[in-house]
């Protein structure tokens, strides 16, 4: 039986883009929206650099929830891309989801992400995230300063806390109410239309955000080298099926390389446990990870190395 046959009468589904600034906190929310964690995240800016799509399916709807990288002013060849695939995203969904920071007053880069979202002419809703580090008697000023900021745009702002899931039933109401009718574009149990690679890359480039000093994070890149399921041997007592991945991180500076491996390799050995943990929640089953580190200098500036890891923009 096909989708269209299966969808209810009255049913919505279509794609929401959430854009803004770097880490404010556009993939927690994604997260926390489906229910599973399909986007990694992380105190580092410009965490995300794959427009993921997230995909939760409801009884009313099927939301497919775009995460865009961060709208940041480039440095490099891998910034300018990573900025375009944003700012293209806009183009291709059915309403945007624009998330602005209650911590943090409006900034200019919030004031050129509206201007940008001015010029579209697509639904746009405004969530105001992180209010659980406002205090209560700061809330409505640091909210009156956004809705000015709003002004002149007719877009409703909407409070909410991507960590707590605080007003976050309310936001999905009123995305449903901006999609399209239609039939839902991907079977109901499917949460991310990422291929398994690319998802198990990611919670390795997680561990070296989450670990390592500030100067590596961006720099890094990860390769699956091999993804092999290795069956049980059934002539070896207690020999159960595993998960075997290598996988190479690739870093600028000889000097990076040092900072990942670590004292004897401690720093590459904790990030590949706490990776691998992740990795058998993910494909519920057991996993060995090998690690490598690779120094490929100047790579986020060479186009040829960025389209190698998928850092394309059509």
């Amino acid at each position: 039986m096909s989708l269209l046959e299966t969808t209810p009468k009255n049913f919505r589904a279509g794609f929401v883009a959430l854009i803004g600034r770097p880490n404010v906190g556009k993939s927690t929310l994604v997260n926390q929206l489906v229910g599973e964690k399909v986007a990694i995240t992380s105190p580092v800016a410009q965490t995300t650099r794959n427009r993921l799509r997230a995909i939760l399916t409801t009884p009313r709807a099927q939301l497919i929830m775009v995460d865009t990288p961060g709208i940041h002013k480039p440095h490099h060849l891998l910034g300018e891309r990573l900025v375009k695939s944003a700012k293209v995203t806009i183009g291709e969904v059915d309403v945007v989801l624009l998330l602005l920071e209650a911590c943090h007053p409006p900034g200019r880069g919030d004031a050129f992400i509206i201007k940008l979202l001015r010029q579209q002419k697509i639904p746009v809703l405004v969530a105001l995230n992180k209010s659980d580090l406002v205090p209560s008697e700061d809330y409505f000023e640091r909210e009156q300063l956004y809705k000015n900021l709003l002004a002149d745009s007719p877009w409703p702002l909407h409070r909410c806390c991507a960590t707590s899931g605080e007003g976050c039933n309310e936001l999905i109401k009123v995305l449903v109410d901006h999609l399209p009718l239609g039939p839902q574009l991907y079977p109901s149990h499917m949460v991310s239309d990422q291929p398994e690679r690319v998802l198990l890359a990611e919670l390795i480039r997680e561990q070296v955000l989450l670990q390592t000093r500030e100067e590596v994070p961006h720099s890094v890149a990860v390769i699956l080298d091999r993804l092999e399921e290795i069956p049980a041997n059934k002539s070896k007592k207690n020999n159960q099926g595993h998960t075997a991945i290598l996988a190479t991180i690739l870093v600028e500076r000889k000097s990076q390389k040092g900072i990942l491996i670590g004292k004897g390799g401690s720093m590459l050995k904790s990030i590949g446990q706490e990776a691998r943990l992740q990795m058998q929640t993910l494909i519920n089953g057991s996993v060995y990870l090998e690690l490598f580190v690779k120094v490929a200098p100047d790579w986020r500036c060479k186009p040829a190395r960025l389209a190698e890891l998928g850092y394309e923009v059509d």
